[in-house]
């Protein structure tokens, strides 16, 4: 979703659309090393993984004001790490198992 908003909607080109697409890139790149059901190399714990998130999302809500574009374009930046650190904090970081130990 990070990668494709600045194609999708009118982000400003330079630094808002490259923060965009960096920070899209690295959570693909850490999400394929998050040891959960979507990981392929699985050396990061999910504990890791959701505070990245969190940061990525914290960093997305101050990035206006950070990189100096907050007089260009400030909300899509506050709505996107608003949700990024709501889904990370509102994630399990264990997976589920039924009753028997299954797992999910």
């Amino acid at each position: 979703m990070l990668i494709g908003i600045p194609f999708l909607f009118a982000i400003p080109d330079g630094v808002p659309t490259t923060l965009l697409i960096v920070l899209g890139t690295a959570t693909i790149v850490y999400s394929l090393m998050t040891n959960y059901e979507l990981g392929l190399v699985k050396v990061l714990p999910m504990k890791v993984h959701l505070f990245i998130d969190v940061v990525s999302g914290l960093l997305l809500i101050a990035a206006p004001w950070l990189f100096g574009f907050a007089d260009v374009i400030i909300w899509p930046f506050v709505v996107l790490g608003t949700l990024e650190v709501g889904a990370a904090l509102m994630t399990k970081n264990k997976p589920y198992s039924n009753r028997y130990g299954q797992l999910e």
